[in-house]
């Protein structure tokens, strides 16, 4: 599974359903102001660096192919242009998440150019480098198998393609580690890593060129898949 679908608070971390979590999270990143100071006050992170990221996929030319895995509730759709010509997969494990992609997507005028799927990160229905960029903002510390998503995420990419996200780290400080302990008790974070077994995990997948910066209990990183 992509997600832990284990919560023992209903609507709380249901991953394969679409928890009350998700849509807070949603509304947090479409309310820049509110949802700034939500992410300093509580993970003092700057949510700007998020819209940075997502930026990427805007200057993917024409014919390029993208995957968003998890695609969530559609938050990095932000990126994406109307009339940009791109194929852009939205996988989730949840039906509920890709409905709410496709509303995302008509209300940007990009529904064009998604794709819903059903996808689990641990096994990906896609050949081998068939996407010329992979994104994946805030899955990694959700999924149960982090390392195992890298492997899967890498093995989709072509060479000379991008992977990019961001993900709560393990090692970014004690002040967060009630949030991490609360988050996996609920099921709504994993086992998660810390920034140096990411690097590595990349490293040992033909990811190179990796830039990781942290941002409070975020971290965002990217690598150019060797080609």
């Amino acid at each position: 599974m992509i997600r832990k679908a284990l919560s023992r608070v209903p609507g709380i971390g249901d991953w394969d359903e679409d928890p009350l979590w998700a849509t807070f999270y949603d509304w947090t990143v479409e309310h820049p102001r509110a949802g700034g100071a939500l992410w300093r006050v509580g993970i003092n992170s700057d949510l700007s660096r998020l819209y940075k990221a997502a930026a990427e996929i805007g200057a993917q030319p024409a014919g390029k192919r993208i995957l968003d895995i998890p695609c969530g509730g559609g938050v990095a759709l932000r990126g994406l242009k109307p009339g940009q010509g791109v194929e852009y997969v939205a996988g989730d494990i949840a039906q509920a998440m890709l409905d709410r992609t496709m509303r995302a997507a008509e209300v940007r005028g990009v529904a064009d150019q998604v794709v819903p799927e059903i996808a689990d990160v641990g096994n990906l229905p896609f050949d081998d480098a068939s996407f010329d960029m992979v994104v994946t903002f805030t899955g990694l510390h959700c999924f149960p198998d982090p390392a195992r998503a890298v492997v899967e995420m890498a093995r989709v990419l072509k060479p000379g393609g991008v992977l990019t996200g961001s993900a709560l780290f393990n090692d970014t400080g004690l002040r967060f580690e009630p949030m991490r302990r609360i988050g996996r008790l609920a099921s709504v974070l994993g086992p998660g890593c810390t920034s140096n077994d990411l690097q590595g995990w990349l490293a040992g997948q033909g990811i190179a060129d990796v830039v990781l910066e942290k941002s409070g209990a975020i971290g965002y990183f990217r690598g150019v898949k060797r080609t």
